[in-house]
């Protein structure tokens, strides 16, 4: 038997070797969605992602008999960590070929490095945070995952397990269709009595006014998720690089504000499902496959719910329901029927509520692994 080899990330190359590697796992794959590779790279730019302001990481690839079987990172969070006052460092980014020593290697070195910064547990996937792509598909593996979901082969919660990975947390994806959801006798009528008692008024993004709305984004972001288990909140130089970032591929219809008496109450960001496109795209976006974007648009069938938040004041008045109405409602305006709310954490029970009251379908789980180091 060969011998497994672990070594960091160097050079250009090495990161090249890094991020490629996944095209050797998802071969032949149906489902898989190839990330953009200029998106990836960016994410691991130490220069050029704010993250890195609060957060150091090492990258490992493992070889076998001269090529690359797998790779992982090690991330040490320190706002995390000053956050929930833990010691909790994370591993991501992880690929391996169906091989328990390459897996086993692989965590090794996670572990090592993490321990020697005085971590007393590795807690993933966090890709590179849970603000990120976070958590490995368990359930529902016959589909292509949703913009910026995770998926994985299934062999992987094997190698999870056999290292001795526990679970953490569950988190949920609902499957919501526009018949199904408008069907919802208990919605209409829990949204139409709190639109009357709370006067709400839901307003979309003003795209000319985008510095202005994206402030209103951070106002209500670290308020409205700063109790869910696992939340680490985010920076203004990180929002700011996720608006860049998400910019082009913003529908103004589909991001919501909800305001009572010019006061800001709530937030929803709904994305139209782009993987349906950047599937095609193999990895690529230049040099003609930005146009895409636009000229393909209009085959998206899917939308994705990807936060939607009220804050704690003014919780548990059934403002949720007002969101989640209008959200199906301007979908379909836009031809959109089917859409995906995830990810939901397996104890919130408000979401989980919510996604019920919907007739939301619970069609895929993942999963955060924790094991003491």
């Amino acid at each position: 038997m060969s011998e497994v080899t672990i070594r960091t990330v160097k050079s250009k190359k090495d990161l090249m070797t890094f991020l490629k590697f996944p095209w050797e796992i998802y071969k032949g794959d149906p489902y898989w969605v190839p990330p953009l590779l200029y998106d990836k790279k960016k994410i691991l730019d130490k220069k050029k992602n704010p993250f890195f302001e609060h957060a150091d990481m090492e990258l490992f690839l493992a070889e076998k008999n001269g090529k690359t079987v797998g790779r992982i990172a090690a991330i040490s969070n320190h706002l995390h960590n000053k956050y929930h006052n833990d010691k909790v460092g994370f591993w991501g980014f992880f690929e391996s070929i169906n091989d328990q020593a390459v897996a086993n290697r692989l965590f090794d070195a996670a572990k090592e490095w993490l321990k020697a910064r005085g971590f007393d547990t590795m807690r993933g996937p966090a890709n590179p945070s849970s603000n990120d792509e976070w958590g490995m598909l368990i359930d529902g593996f016959e589909d292509t995952p949703r913009i910026l979901m995770t998926y994985n082969p299934r062999y992987y919660l094997e190698l999870c397990d056999n290292y001795g990975f526990q679970k953490a947390k569950d988190l949920y994806a609902y499957k919501l269709e526009h018949d199904k959801v408008v069907s919802s006798d208990k919605l209409r009528r829990v949204a139409e009595i709190a639109r009357k008692r709370s006067n709400i008024k839901i307003t979309q993004l003003n795209m000319k006014n985008f510095k202005a709305e994206l402030d209103k984004v951070k106002y209500v972001y670290n308020k409205a998720w700063a109790p869910n288990w696992g939340f680490i909140p985010m920076t203004e130089k990180e929002i700011d690089a996720m608006a860049k970032d998400l910019r082009p591929l913003v529908e103004p219809s589909l991001v919501l504000f909800g305001e009572i008496d010019n006061k800001l109450v709530g937030f929803a960001l709904v994305m139209l499902d782009y993987n349906q496109i950047f599937k095609d795209m193999n990895g690529k976006l230049l040099p003609f496959n930005f146009i895409k974007l636009f000229t393909q648009r209009k085959k998206i069938t899917w939308c994705r719910i990807i936060t939607l938040g009220i804050i704690p004041e003014f919780q548990k008045r059934g403002l949720d329901s007002v969101f989640y109405w209008e959200i199906v409602n301007r979908a379909a305006e836009l031809g959109i029927y089917l859409g995906e709310a995830s990810w939901i954490l397996e104890d919130n029970e408000m979401m989980n509520r919510g996604a019920h009251v919907m007739n939301g379908e619970l069609y895929k789980k993942y999963r955060i692994y924790d094991i003491p180091i």
